[in-house]
């Protein structure tokens, strides 16, 4: 495999491992404190990614919220947020969602081979619109990231995401907060979909933390001989 970047995982979920539920309005499953844990985070990544459809369902803006954080960044000569990275096979956003409409950093789509030509026509001016294969493969778009400077990736979902990135063994690292509650409905999407995962009870990951935020738990597992030292 060529050179990659250090990939974190983050999310959170309910007890029962839902990211969501399904109704039409977002489900908070963390607290103030730890969304300013993964605003930290967030500040020390050089890129974050998420799934096609958590823009299309949430519209999430994937800045870094703290201005003290801002200034940081930027003293030391980056943006003062990440870049913004995305993953489509369709080609369908919409240029206006707020992932391309806000922060002035780069956004970078990886979209199948054969929907290229479409999703640069869709998104020109707004981001930077690369061809990932058919489908998209993200060992290729990891190695497109590292070639463009980036060394730590953060994926913040959803549920596809967090499974190809798993099941391909490209995590080094996972952030999963437990919620102190059930969301108890299978319409809702899980943290990951089915998949041959490489950790399992014959090759159990490795606990690195476990911290209590408020009412919520964090757990923080160690997935590669990578992990920690990024």
């Amino acid at each position: 495999m060529s050179e990659r970047p250090y990939v974190l995982l983050s999310c959170a979920t309910s007890i029962d491992g839902y990211l969501d539920d399904a109704s039409d309005q977002r489900l908070l499953l963390s607290n103030d404190e730890d969304f300013d844990r993964v605003d930290a985070l967030r500040a020390e990544c050089d890129a974050i990614l998420v799934g096609a459809n958590t823009i299309r369902l949430d519209n999430p803006r994937l800045l870094v919220r703290s201005q003290r954080r801002r200034d940081e960044r930027v003293a030391r000569g980056l943006p003062a947020s990440p870049a913004k990275v995305t993953v489509v096979g369709s080609g369908d956003l919409d240029p206006a969602a707020r992932f391309f409409s806000t922060g002035e950093t780069e956004k970078i789509v990886y979209c199948a081979t054969g929907t290229v030509e479409k999703t640069r026509g869709r998104l020109a001016g707004v981001a930077t619109v690369v061809d990932g294969g058919e489908p998209v493969d993200p060992v290729r778009a990891l190695a497109d990231l590292a070639a463009r400077g980036v060394r730590r990736l953060m994926v913040e979902g959803g549920g596809t995401m967090h499974t190809q990135f798993l099941t391909a063994g490209l995590a080094d690292e996972l952030h999963l907060v437990i919620a102190p509650f059930f969301v108890g409905d299978r319409r809702a999407p899980r943290f990951v979909n089915d998949g041959r995962f490489p950790w399992h009870p014959g090759h159990r990951a490795r606990v690195a933390e476990v911290r209590q935020i408020g009412d919520v738990v964090l757990v923080r597992y160690a997935l590669s001989d990578r992990a920690g030292a990024a």
